[in-house]
């Protein structure tokens, strides 16, 4: 159950300030902010007799939680030990297949605790993470990660996608089928994989919703990962959907390939995608990291084709993936950082960059409404901020995290400049 409490003097992305009431993690009312009174004391509000605690924001920017739609907890923060030798997506996927065999329960465990830590500093309210099965190592890392999605429970909503490895169809995939109902049995929220990877990825496809279907679970497939504009296993993925009458969500993160395409091609695959209701994650970091290599001239930003897709009406999140990992060696768990390169590498405006990190997010993780109006659920970001573009722009490490009403994290920056000449 969330808390109850009062969000006093909050500034609105509207210019508002305002005060908001929260009855059980759930946001009641939305009222002018009262002015200061001396004397008042610091737990205000009633309901049946009952007082409130009341979190003075002073005028601090109030957003609605931040999300993750797409992480690798069990990868995360292994980039010292992990090597991508030669950088880009075959490098990383060899560094890991070669190392997580050798990588105990515990060492998961500490670095996701550590990366949900992070997440929730920063403003992150709700988590989706990849997380490897396959039969070198069954399903132990979603086993390990689930165990911190029961520590944090209180803390994030964590959702956990079985990621299942290769090859998966034919008979010599059968080893990788049986990880993943392993995985699925052990706590997996979503069915998960890679199509371009196996020999057959329209099949592998088919054996994702068939195996979704079956245990009655959404999907999030990495999809079209590569500059190749004739990978198309977004549309199988869409087709399979339409065809089956599939009923569950359904996540197509990443779609490299399409910004890669004709322009009259994108629309027609866009228009698809909207069709089946399938939503897209783009994720800018790790493909401006991954993708590319070696094309000295013009290189490609590796983004998909975030126009197109906004025009046929997707749903589009954006996500931060790989977190320090080989993967992408680089990242803050910073859902601001993510929202910065969709504005300066993606052409988005603040407003929307922010919305696909947060709002937009949340719709597609198939979570509630989280935001300041009676209704939604309060999970909340106060950063110390004027306005969404400065808060992207200068990601205010002042911040305070509300989940469900509850304050789970508070950081604040002080800043000491001894030669300053106002020192």
């Amino acid at each position: 159950m969330g808390a109850s409490c009062i969000l006093a003097d909050a500034l609105l992305p509207d210019g508002r300030h305002v005060d908001v009431t929260v009855v059980d993690g759930v946001v009641t009312a939305v009222e002018e902010a009262a002015p200061s009174a001396a004397g008042v004391p610091a737990s205000l509000g009633d309901r049946s007799g009952e007082a409130f605690p009341r979190h003075d924001l002073g005028g601090m920017l109030l957003l609605g939680g931040l999300a993750e739609p797409h992480a690798h907890l069990d990868k995360a923060l292994s980039a010292e030990t992990v090597v991508n030798a030669t950088g880009d997506l075959v490098g990383a996927i060899t560094a890991w297949g070669g190392a997580r065999g050798g990588i105990s329960a515990e060492n998961t465990m500490a670095r996701a605790l550590r990366a949900v830590e992070i997440a929730v500093e920063h403003g992150v309210t709700a988590v989706r993470s990849h997380i490897d099965v396959g039969t070198d190592i069954g399903a132990r890392g979603v086993e390990a990660v689930g165990e911190v999605r029961r520590l944090c429970r209180r803390l994030v909503d964590l959702q956990l996608v079985a990621l299942v490895g290769v090859p998966l169809t034919g008979p010599e995939g059968a080893g990788n089928r049986r990880a993943l109902a392993a995985g699925l049995a052990a706590g997996a929220d979503l069915v998960g994989g890679a199509p371009a990877l196996d020999p057959r990825p329209a099949e592998y496809v088919n054996v994702c919703l068939d195996a979704a279907a079956e245990a009655g679970l959404p999907v999030d497939l990495h999809v079209d990962e590569t500059l190749d504009p004739d990978a198309r296993a977004v549309v199988d993925l869409a087709r399979g959907v339409l065809d089956r009458g599939f009923p569950h969500a359904v996540t197509a993160s990443h779609c490299v390939s399409l910004g890669m395409m004709p322009e009259t091609d994108q629309r027609e695959v866009a228009a698809l995608v909207a069709e089946a209701g399938v939503g897209v994650v783009t994720l800018p970091q790790t493909n401006l990291f991954l993708q590319g290599r070696g094309l000295r001239t013009a290189p490609p930003r590796g983004l998909t084709a975030l126009a197109a897709l906004a025009e046929a009406g997707v749903r589009v999140a954006g996500g931060g993936d790989n977190l320090q990992d080989p993967f992408n060696l680089m990242g803050r768990g910073d859902p601001f950082e993510t929202a910065s390169l969709l504005v300066t590498a993606g052409h988005l405006l603040p407003d929307d960059a922010l919305r696909r990190v947060s709002a937009s997010a949340r719709d597609v993780m198939g979570l509630p409404a989280a935001e300041a109006r009676p209704g939604a659920v309060a999970d909340f970001v106060a950063v110390e901020a004027s306005s969404e573009r400065e808060a992207i722009a200068a990601a205010p490490a002042t911040r305070r995290t509300f989940k469900a009403g509850r304050l789970v994290a508070h950081t604040v920056r002080r800043v000491v400049v001894p030669g300053a000449p106002w020192a």
